[in-house]
């Protein structure tokens, strides 16, 4: 396309004889070609080569022939410059076409790269979210069992609780009947007097 400018350019400029129009336009491709090669990478130039569609060769190159009548020369050489400017403007229609093209499939990747993350985004989303959801749901059941665990330990501590009360209401109780049973053993108050005085009367001597 840079080639194409500069022929465009120079078609623009005062007629010129054409050994030095074939000159100018060799040395213009030459250091096209030069430039594009140095400004490139061996890699794309490879790839570029391997896959690039190449136009077939113009027939402007080579096809100046000059004639012997001044005006014929002049008129020859305005129709080339005519010809050759609708060539150009028909290659830099492709290359607007070929340029939006390329646009649009740069958007196009764009936007498949930018749903591509918003669909990982939201997956990770829901995977934390899932991962959220387990681990409330591990704690809800370690609540549980602690829970359970303490109501059996109370339970059990309550139970525990009974059984000692019981027993001493048990030994209680054993106790109020031994005492009722020797309390049905005692002696009258009379017949203590009686028993005292005897004791006192008939004394054993030592």
């Amino acid at each position: 396309m840079a080639s194409s400018r500069c022929l465009l350019r120079s078609s623009t400029l005062p007629s010129l004889p054409s050994q030095t129009f074939k000159t100018l336009l060799t040395q213009t491709l030459r250091f096209n070609t030069t430039t594009t090669s140095t400004s490139t990478s061996s890699s794309h130039h490879n790839y570029h080569q391997q896959n690039h569609a190449y136009l077939q060769p113009t027939d402007y190159i080579g096809s100046w022939k000059t004639p012997t009548n001044p005006k014929e020369a002049e008129a020859k050489l305005a129709q080339l410059k005519r010809d050759y400017a609708k060539k150009v403007k028909q290659i830099r229609k492709e290359y607007i076409y070929e340029v939006e093209l390329q646009r649009l499939e740069k958007q196009r990747k764009d936007e498949a790269k930018k749903e591509a993350i918003r669909q990982a985004t939201e997956e990770r989303k829901k995977l934390k979210a899932a991962a959220a959801e387990a681990r409330a749901a591990e704690r809800k059941v370690a609540e549980e069992e602690f829970r359970q665990t303490l109501l059996k330990e109370r339970t059990e501590k309550l139970e525990n609780w009974r059984m000692k009360e019981n027993l001493r209401e048990e030994k209680k109780k054993e106790k109020n009947e031994l005492l009722c049973r020797q309390s049905s053993m005692w002696i009258d108050e009379a017949v203590l007097e009686k028993k005292i005085l005897e004791a006192i009367v008939d004394t054993t001597p030592l």
